[in-house]
Parts: C-alpha cells; sequence; structure tokens
C-alpha cells in the first residue's frame, strides 16, 4: 500500500509540474510531433479503451480549491465564542476577588490564633467557629493529593 501511495504521489507532483493547463488539443500535439493532421490517432487495444477514456476525463476537471463556507455561521459561532470568553473572564475574575476575601480572612484568624492559643482550644469561639467553616467540604469532595501539597507551600510563602 505504500508504494502504490508514493507512486500516485509521484504521478500527482509531476502533473502539477508539466501539466499547461487549458483543454486538451489533440490536432495542435500531432503538428507539433509531425504527424499529418488528418491521420487518425493510434487506436489503443479495446481493453486498455475505456481506463484511457476515464484518465483523460478526469485530468480536464479543474482543480479543487478551498473555499470558505458557511460565513454567516460562522462570523455568528465567532461572536458567541467572543462573549462565552467574556463572560469566563469575568467569573474568574469574581472567583479570584472572593478567594482573595477568604484568605485574608484565613489570615487573620491564623494570626489571633497564633497569639493567643488558648482560643484554638475553645470549641465554642467565634474563631473557631469561622475556621471550621472556612475549612469545611461538601459531602462526597476530595482534596486531591496534589493539591493538598500546593496548600502547603502556599501557606509558608
Amino acid at each position: 500500500m505504500q508504494d502504490n501511495l508514493e507512486f500516485l504521489q509521484g504521478s500527482k507532483r509531476y502533473w502539477d509540474q508539466y501539466f499547461p493547463g487549458g483543454d486538451y488539443d489533440a490536432l495542435a500535439r500531432r503538428k507539433a510531433s509531425g504527424a499529418p493532421a488528418n491521420a487518425p490517432a493510434p487506436r489503443a487495444p479495446a481493453a486498455v479503451a475505456p481506463a484511457t477514456r476515464r484518465a483523460v476525463a478526469s485530468n480536464t476537471a479543474a482543480p479543487r480549491t478551498r473555499t470558505p463556507q458557511g460565513g454567516v455561521s460562522t462570523a455568528a459561532l465567532t461572536q458567541e465564542n467572543a462573549s462565552l470568553k467574556e463572560t469566563v473572564q469575568g467569573l474568574e475574575r469574581e472567583r479570584d476577588f472572593y478567594f482573595s476575601k477568604l484568605r485574608d480572612i484565613e489570615l487573620l484568624i491564623q494570626q489571633a490564633m497564633d497569639q493567643d492559643p488558648e482560643l484554638e482550644k475553645e470549641d465554642g469561639s467565634l474563631l473557631k467557629q469561622i475556621q471550621t467553616i472556612l475549612y469545611s467540604t461538601e459531602e462526597g469532595f476530595e482534596i486531591p493529593a496534589e493539591a493538598e501539597g500546593d496548600g502547603a507551600e502556599e501557606e509558608t510563602s
């Protein structure tokens, strides 16, 4: 199969290199070769003739060109894509904003606990309740092992 593919690719490259373009003019070709113009063209055997005709018919086809399709639908999809990107950027900004607020609250609580270690021992204290809320997770949610390592690095920096 690879040999066949390479042969066809070579044939196509040869065709692209030497085909002058335009329609095939048999009479002009005969005149150029020196054969009489009214002489009949040499006939191929009957078994080969249908294949030759198919090859000539496909050779006269116009070369394929790429044309952009769906101009209106492409523009609508591009506009929708841009709109979705803006929405995502807005949501990411909002997420980062609220995360930074929570991080600031977490740091304030940690500082207060470091200054007064007795606050950490009291179960009903306001700081302990806030800390419980900050570190609570949804049912079924598990912190990935990679994120646990990353979180420890953030706290120390």
